[in-house]
C-alpha cells in the first residue's frame, strides 16, 4: 500500500477529521473541522497493520512510527465515529500483514491463568517498574486508583484525598477496628486509615516495589505498631478483619477467580462487618467497532496482562453469591475521566523525566494508556463503581446508619471529624 491509497482509505472512513494526517511522503490529508491535531504516519505503521487493529496502531504509536502533534483526545474522538466493515479483510486489502510488535515491553507470564504464581508475574509486569516513574504523575500519596472530585475542581493530591475520606467515611471505620486493604498499592489507604480513622490496618500487595515503598512510608509516618504489609495474595489471608477494602483491584481475578476472590473477602469479615469494593466494570455504552478493530488487546498484552473488566451486574451476583449483602452502589465514571486526565498531564509535563527512567517506548505506551482509558470513561465504554457490602451477623444485622448524610456532611473540608 502507497501512501495514497492509505490517504484514500482514511478519506472514507474518516469523512470527519478535527485534525490533519501528514504522510512519510510529505502528502497531507487535510483537516475537515477546526484542527486540534495533526497525526503524522511513517512508513513503518504499515508493517504490523494487522487485526487486531487497536493493537497494531497501538504498537505503532509506541514504536513511533504514528505520532500525534497537538490533542491526543480529537483523534480518539474521531474514532467513535469510524465506519469500519464486520471483517478485516477489506479494510486491509493490499497491506502487508508480517506484524512489528514491541517484544521487550510486553508481558510474558508463565502458568495458569489468574493461579496465584501467574497473578504474581501479571502484577510485577506492571508495578514494579519502577516507583520513581509512578511518583512523577501521581499525587504525594501515590493513590493509583479513581479520584473523588466532590466539588469538580480539586487539584489532584486534594481529590485522592477526598476519596480516601469517603472510602473510611462509607466503611463507617471507627477506632481500634481491624481493616484488611486488598492490592495496598503503594499503602496510602491504610496509612489514612491509621492516621485519621485510629484503626490498625494491614495491606497485601504482590508487588515487590510496592511493599518496600509502603513499608518505608508507614515507618516515616510512625505507623509501624498500627499498620503492617505484607506481600501477600488475597487467598493466602487467614486474618479476621472488622473491615475490608479492595480498591482496583478486582480487575486482576479474573471472571473464573471471581466467586473465590468473594468468599475469601467473606471469610476473613467478621460478622456485622463491611467490605467496600472499588472495581473498574464494562460501562453503558458499546463501543461501535468490531471486535477485529477494538479487541483490548493492546491492554492485556502491555498494560494489564491478564486483566478482565466485568460488568457490574456479575460482580454483585457473585458477591451475593458468597453471602453478601449489597447495601450501597456509586458510580464514579466521570470522575475518574477527570483522574486519567490529571495524571497524563502530570506524565506529559515531566515526559523527559519519564523518558529517562523507563526509555522512551515505556513513556509513550504510558501516555497512550492513560490517554485512552480517559476517553473510554469519558464515552461510557468504562464504568467505576463503589459498592458497599455487608456480612450480616447470625440474627441479618448490618451495623449502619439510617441515611448517608454521614458520608456527605461537609464534603468540602475531608479532614474534619
Amino acid at each position: 500500500m502507497q501512501a495514497g491509497e492509505l490517504r484514500h482509505l482514511l478519506e472514507r472512513i474518516l469523512p470527519t477529521r478535527p485534525f490533519e494526517v501528514r504522510f512519510w511522503d510529505g502528502s497531507v490529508l487535510p483537516a475537515t473541522a477546526e484542527p486540534r491535531a495533526t497525526v503524522v504516519l511513517g512508513r513503518g505503521v504499515l508493517e504490523g497493520l494487522a487485526a487486531p487493529l487497536d493493537l497494531a496502531l497501538g504498537e505503532a504509536f509506541v514504536r513511533g512510527d504514528l505520532e500525534v502533534e497537538g490533542e491526543l483526545e480529537a483523534v480518539l474522538e474521531a474514532l467513535e465515529h469510524v465506519e469500519l466493515p464486520a471483517s478485516p479483510l477489506e479494510w486491509v486489502r493490499g497491506v502487508a500483514l508480517r506484524g512489528s510488535g514491541i517484544r521487550a515491553l510486553s508481558a510474558h507470564l508463565h502458568g495458569a491463568a489468574h493461579s496465584p504464581a501467574r497473578d504474581r508475574q501479571a502484577v510485577k509486569h506492571h508495578y514494579d517498574l519502577s516507583n520513581d516513574f509512578y511518583r512523577l504523575w501521581l499525587d504525594p500519596r501515590m493513590v493509583y486508583s479513581c479520584a473523588y472530585f466532590p466539588q469538580g475542581d480539586e487539584s489532584l493530591e486534594r481529590a485522592q484525598e477526598a476519596k480516601l475520606e469517603l472510602i473510611c467515611r462509607k466503611l463507617r471505620l471507627r477506632p481500634g477496628e481491624r481493616l484488611l486493604d486488598i492490592g495496598c498499592g503503594w499503602g496510602g489507604l491504610v496509612i489514612y486509615a491509621a492516621e485519621r480513622f485510629g484503626v490498625e490496618a494491614l495491606g497485601i500487595t504482590l508487588s515487590s516495589a510496592q511493599l518496600e515503598e509502603a513499608r518505608a512510608r508507614v515507618r516515616r509516618s510512625g505507623l509501624e505498631g498500627r499498620v503492617r504489609i505484607e506481600e501477600l495474595d488475597y487467598r493466602e489471608v487467614h486474618e479476621r478483619f472488622d473491615k475490608l477494602a479492595s480498591v482496583g483491584m478486582a480487575e486482576h481475578v479474573g471472571r473464573a477467580n471471581l466467586p473465590r476472590y468473594f468468599q475469601a473477602a467473606f471469610a476473613c469479615l467478621e460478622p456485622g462487618g463491611l467490605f467496600l469494593h472499588h472495581a473498574i466494570a464494562q460501562g453503558p455504552v458499546r463501543p461501535k467497532s468490531p471486535t477485529w478493530a477494538a479487541s483490548g488487546e493492546f491492554m492485556r498484552r502491555y498494560i494489564f496482562p491478564d486483566g478482565e473488566i466485568l460488568p457490574l451486574w456479575e460482580m454483585l451476583r457473585e458477591a451475593e453469591a458468597a453471602g453478601f449483602e449489597v447495601r450501597d452502589v456509586e458510580d464514579l465514571r466521570e470522575h475518574y475521566t477527570r483522574t486519567l486526565e490529571l495524571w497524563r498531564h502530570g506524565l506529559e509535563t515531566r515526559f523527559p523525566e519519564a523518558v529517562s527512567l523507563v526509555g522512551p517506548e515505556r513513556a509513550r505506551l504510558y501516555r497512550l494508556y492513560l490517554a485512552a482509558s480517559a476517553h473510554q470513561f469519558a464515552f461510557g465504554h468504562l464504568a467505576v463503581h463503589q459498592t458497599l457490602l455487608a456480612k450480616p451477623d447470625p440474627q441479618g444485622r448490618v451495623k449502619l446508619p439510617s441515611s448517608r448524610a454521614d458520608l456527605y456532611r461537609d464534603p468540602s473540608v475531608v479532614d474534619g471529624r
